[in-house]
């Protein structure tokens, strides 16, 4: 973990209530695909814990969805504003286990860290696949950034007005044959991949979070071997390690 002043380079509205955010500053401990930042907005006491999307030199970006106070700050940031945060959190996916065509499978703004785990897949001549799925049309994003780095990309959305009609689950059966998933989005989302997925794999959980580097057990989830903090241990966590809870 370390903590920095970051200086806003870039804060762009994407799709429907979802921005990217560019901040320039240093990028070294960030150091895996699906490890997140946390952020601190004036005036809101705790930080905000955003996923990474993209490692760069000289910074990294986020996308993330107006849902309170914070992000709707974060929203209105312009260029050459600064915040303090804490970068190089969690533990990210494990880009070793993918085998030779793994696939990625992200819902809302669980499709970001797999951006970056999809550029560090490609590069190693993996054949990627990627499932994302949204609520709507408005609120479809990347899919021409997926595209872009050769991955073959799927998208579905709830009301059938873009992509597949229907869920990511739904999508699964059209991939064709996979080595290993990675998954990212709310927490009904990933308990159905769970049960669709005919591989191993790996989950990256969203919880709220006090701290966000451990201090607390506020973020836990339940495996085989007790209880795991989602901001220390996580947010990845293999699929075989998991207790699901109702």
């Amino acid at each position: 973990m370390k903590q920095g002043i970051y200086t806003v380079s870039e804060n762009l509205k994407i799709a429907d209530g979802v921005y990217r955010m560019t901040l320039s500053g240093d990028p070294s401990a960030i150091t895996a695909a699906g490890q997140f930042v946390n952020l601190l907005t004036d005036g809101c006491y705790l930080r905000r814990p955003i996923s990474v999307c993209e490692v760069g030199k000289d910074g990294f970006t986020i996308i993330y969805k107006v849902v309170g106070k914070g992000t709707e700050k974060m929203s209105r940031a312009k260029k050459g504003d600064e915040f303090d945060v804490l970068t190089g959190l969690g533990n990210g996916y494990d880009v070793a286990a993918s085998g030779k065509s793994p696939l990625l499978i992200g819902g809302g703004v669980g499709v970001p860290p797999l951006y970056e785990l999809a550029k560090r897949l490609t590069a190693q001549g993996k054949r990627v696949s990627v499932i994302i799925g949204f609520n709507k049309k408005s609120e479809v994003f990347y899919e021409k950034e997926f595209l872009s780095l050769g991955c073959k990309v799927f998208v579905a959305t709830a009301d059938g007005s873009y992509g597949e009609k229907g869920f990511v689950t739904d999508v699964m059966k059209k991939v064709g044959t996979y080595t290993y998933f990675y998954a990212c989005g709310p927490e009904p989302m990933l308990k159905a991949v769970y049960k669709k997925s005919e591989t191993d794999g790996e989950f990256s959980f969203e919880r709220r979070m006090g701290c966000g580097f451990g201090a607390c057990m506020g973020c836990s989830c339940k495996t085989v071997t007790g209880n795991k903090r989602i901001c220390k241990e996580g947010p990845v966590i293999k699929k075989g390690d998991i207790i699901w809870e109702d």
